[in-house]
């Protein structure tokens, strides 16, 4: 029997991070196309990058897959 072993990608804390500021901001940016607000629109998409550069941080900091400082967990 063939054993299947996931490879884990995105099963960080670096990536829950990254995606849960981004999914925040990209959330918030359409609340505020609706409600009519440009300038907050242009804040909340500020967000996205920034969310995606503290993964890259968290991620060299060890917290990312295969980091010194990540244990995985089972499912």
């Amino acid at each position: 029997m063939e054993e299947h072993v996931e490879p884990g990608e995105g099963h960080s804390p670096a990536a829950w991070t990254a995606v849960i500021i981004m999914l925040v901001a990209i959330a918030a940016g359409t609340l505020f196309f609706w409600l009519d607000q440009p300038l907050l629109v242009g804040i909340a998409a500020v967000f996205v990058p920034i969310g995606a550069i503290v993964g890259w941080v968290l991620a060299r900091a060890g917290y990312g897959v295969n980091g010194p400082k990540y244990s995985a967990k089972e499912h």
